[in-house]
């Protein structure tokens, strides 16, 4: 059963947990909050060492705060507590655990469709899901030599080529979907059977596979990878062995590049999503704010402060 909101925040971060609180402050009737994670910033948790020092002003770049949440200089854990305590202040309702896979505009309304196939339905979105800027990588080294054969998306792919795609998840199936209309492409598993990937793209992958429009590698990983002339000699541990032009890993962790193309958001040349002053995006009522804006990396003000001001804009929407 589709769920209907005034305003749904996607992301647990900094930006998505001031969107949730200030749209409850302004009394925006029903908001809720969808984080991938267990739990409230999920970047901070994984990558912050314990007692880190956490600086309101990050990289000297001096930030008034505008909104209502009192964040100052600190720790890890301090910053961490400062958000449990605001969210449970603020009754914000938060969905945890749940993976948002696209973002559709349905006439005045935009439709927020999830892993698990459950659908959230609003007329104003924000999107603050963080960069997450390195994808995760094999553990096997790849050669500096393969950098223009080896690619984390894809988007440098060229037609009539021999690509492998390596991964299990939706983004995996769906490049070796879209790649095998124009080339020749096998995906690699190292399990035997897909269990991550979404109904819809499990079913798609089974067709391609039983079809022959792709070609599986199942139940097998790869040992290594070399250069030979430019293409990538795959090692697998069955003892196996194959060149490829292109080598796709797809094994999570990269910038969301996919996710926003998933939601029709216009990107510019460097991948980042085109706002307006208001921070939103091409799609009318679906709003950007964080890391994902800016190619170095933003900060917690910056994205507190965002957070607020979109908010208040779309409060003002509605008057």
């Amino acid at each position: 059963m589709d769920k209907k909101y005034d305003l749904i925040i996607v992301g647990g971060g900094p930006g998505g947990i001031a969107s949730a609180v200030e749209a409850v402050i302004l009394e925006i009737p029903k908001v809720v909050l969808i984080e991938k994670g267990g739990n409230h910033s999920t970047t901070i948790r994984k990558f912050y060492k314990d007692d880190k020092r956490v600086d309101k002003d990050y990289r000297g770049e001096k930030l008034d705060l505008s909104g209502n949440i009192d964040f100052k200089d600190g720790t890890k854990e301090s910053v961490l507590e400062l958000f449990d305590e605001v969210l449970a202040t603020h009754k914000v309702e938060g969905v945890f655990g749940t993976e948002v896979e696209s973002i559709v505009k349905n006439g005045d309304y935009l439709e927020v469709n999830t892993t698990n196939n459950d659908k959230y339905i609003s007329k104003y979105v924000v999107v603050s899901i963080g960069k997450m800027g390195r994808p995760n990588k094999p553990d096997y080294p790849i050669p500096p030599s393969l950098n223009k054969a080896v690619m984390f998306n894809i988007y440098n792919c060229k037609d009539n080529e021999k690509i492998l795609v390596v991964g299990g998840g939706n983004s995996a199936v769906e490049y070796a979907y879209l790649l095998g209309k124009d080339n020749d492409v096998t995906i690699n598993y190292r399990k035997p059977e897909f269990t991550r990937p979404n109904e819809k793209n499990l079913a798609t992958i089974t067709e391609d596979l039983a079809s022959g429009k792709v070609k599986g590698k199942l139940g097998v990983d790869i040992s290594s990878i070399e250069d030979v002339n430019g293409r990538v000699l795959v090692h697998y541990t069955d003892g196996t062995e194959d060149t490829y032009d292109k080598v796709i890993y797809a094994l999570g962790g990269v910038a969301p590049v996919d996710f926003l193309k998933n939601c029709n958001i216009a990107l510019d040349d460097n991948f980042l999503p085109i706002i307006n002053e208001y921070n939103e995006s091409s799609v009318k009522g679906l709003f950007v704010a964080g890391d994902i804006l800016y190619n170095s990396g933003g900060s917690i003000a910056k994205a507190l402060n965002a957070g607020f001001d979109i908010v208040k804009y779309i409060k003002s929407l509605e008057r």
